[in-house]
């Protein structure tokens, strides 16, 4: 039997978990390196929180190169930190008894 009721209070309890593991997924942080020449942070918000780079690991006149590698460096933290924030959700939706793959 349809219970209206019962469905509303699954979506608010999955509604306050989603808001909970986000908040969650924000303070983390998460770092990819590119080649070795630089290294990115990203927090769970996306955002760039550092870059370091090896300055032993490149010819300082190639910039091109140095350029390249942060570019790649952070796309690569923001790429690692959206797949463990789409991870996360999937995980609460399958503990909420949620199908695979109803999330995005």
């Amino acid at each position: 039997m349809f219970n209206i009721a019962e469905m509303m209070q699954k979506a608010q309890e999955m509604k306050a978990k989603m808001e909970e593991v986000q908040a969650e997924l924000e303070k983390k942080q998460i770092t990819a390196d590119a080649a070795g020449i630089a290294r990115a942070t990203v927090n769970g918000k996306l955002e760039l929180i550092s870059i370091k780079i090896e300055k032993t690991k490149f010819d300082v006149n190639d910039t091109e190169l140095l350029e390249d590698a942060i570019v790649a460096a952070v796309r690569a933290a923001q790429t690692r930190a959206t797949q463990n924030m789409k991870d996360q959700m999937q995980r609460v939706a399958g503990d909420m008894g949620l199908p695979p793959g109803l999330l995005p």
